[in-house]
């Protein structure tokens, strides 16, 4: 039987989550981490979210959680899920369920007390693995074997998986994307083809949820190009029509290189045309937050940024168009230039180029122009479009001096 020590699952052995499972255990009753951590541990990963699967009942879990001093709230109650927080922590502990009737979106529940049941309602393999408070590891449909041969497989068949949920295609090649392979499961993909129209019944929140956190993945390219071939990539993403794999691939590789922080935004952008219009119509479809749709079409409304161009031509477009669409298609720009370089003395040379502008679009402190309106006033009485029509040539003036030139020195070409 495997077990989790505690070196190798330190988050398993807080106190706090070893009171939280202590008390649900309490009784006759049993709880254990199921899904994500366990999965997680085993593959290497950091573990992000806890979840726990319990005997008890959601009120009664809500009783026992507030007799430790902890923070309960009853998100999904109808559902047997509530959160638990404690010290910025939280928890979400569900009740052993199975689904009576489902629709693709939604699920009638019932609660139960059998562990088999409940992993076997579960998506795949690999997400159905349980850990008691012990660190004894329970598998119930074969999730560590897939692990160890990074298989993704649906728990049952898989076509009946996907009518329960149809979310469960895209999570697929999410998990997909995270295991690193190069191709799916055959049984897996087939069904996911077959159903694919039921992902235009989904939320958007939940569609941009999932992509969101597949294109987190540490290389999403080959799920992305099986997401293509099928037709799925077209069904959520029609913008990206006409998609070619070699962009994101160099992003990938850049990233790797210069140990970028991975940025699903970019890696979007990278799938994308650069058209402002149809970015905007995206990013109302899939409900993209107001920071991120209006990084999306500020990047589509910049110009392509030229491999040789100068520091000073940078922070010109720096000031004039903002940092991040600048520095978005900086990025773009030199991951493409450097995926075509053929030789190792040309690729040196154009890293070095690249760190010097990157280091700059990251970090350059934008100047605030010294002038306002009000000091030309002395010059110029009521006279406001020609006030206007000279800042802009002072701040131009400004500018092509390389930001220098402070404000006595411009009043004085006033004067002049």
């Amino acid at each position: 039987m495997r077990h989790f020590l505690p070196q190798e699952a330190p988050w398993l052995f807080d106190n706090n989550l070893q009171a939280l499972l202590e008390a649900c255990c309490q009784e006759g009753e049993e709880a254990r981490i199921v899904g994500g951590a366990v999965r997680d541990t085993l593959l290497g990963e950091t573990v992000k979210d806890i979840d726990i699967a319990t005997t008890t009942l959601p009120q009664e879990t809500a009783v026992r959680a507030k007799k430790l001093g902890f923070h309960v709230i009853p998100t999904g109650i109808n559902f047997g899920t509530v959160k638990v927080i404690t010290k910025g922590y939280f928890y979400e502990i569900t009740t052993l369920r199975t689904d009576l009737k489902t629709d693709g979106r939604y699920a009638q529940v019932c609660f139960g007390r059998d562990w088999k049941a409940d992993a076997e309602r579960r998506d795949f393999t690999i997400n159905a693995l349980y850990a008691d408070r012990n660190g004894r590891i329970y598998d119930e449909v074969g999730g560590l074997k897939d692990i160890r041969k990074r298989i993704l497989r649906f728990i049952g068949n898989a076509e009946d998986r996907i009518r329960e949920d149809y979310l469960r295609i895209l999570r697929f090649f999410r998990f997909f994307a995270w295991l690193g392979v190069e191709q799916p499961d055959v049984r897996g993909l087939k069904a996911s083809i077959r159903f694919k129209e039921g992902l235009r019944n989904l939320s958007a929140e939940r569609v941009w949820s999932e992509l969101k956190k597949l294109l987190c993945a540490p290389n999403p390219v080959y799920s992305l190009l099986w997401m293509y071939r099928s037709g799925i990539l077209t069904i959520l993403l029609p913008e990206a029509k006409k998609w070619e794999s070699s962009s994101i691939h160099a992003l990938v590789e850049m990233e790797k290189a210069l140990s970028w922080k991975i940025d699903p935004m970019l890696r979007l952008e990278s799938i994308m045309p650069a058209d402002a219009i149809r970015m905007k119509t995206m990013a109302k479809r899939l409900r993209f937050s107001n920071a991120e749709k209006k990084r999306l079409i500020q990047w589509a409304m910049t110009d392509p940024i030229q491999p040789d161009i100068h520091d000073q031509q940078l922070k010109e477009r720096i000031y004039r168009e903002g940092r991040q669409s600048v520095l978005d298609r900086l990025r773009l720009t030199f991951a493409d230039a450097r995926a075509g370089i053929a030789n190792d003395s040309d690729t040196l040379v154009a890293v070095d180029h690249y760190s010097r502008l990157d280091s700059i679009a990251q970090n350059w402190e934008i100047p605030v122009f010294p002038l306002r309106g009000q000091d030309l006033m002395a010059f110029y009485h009521n006279q406001g479009p020609k006030i206007g029509n000279i800042m802009t040539e002072l701040e131009n003036l400004w500018i092509s001096f390389g930001f220098q030139d402070d404000k006595t020195y411009l009043l004085s070409l006033v004067r002049k």
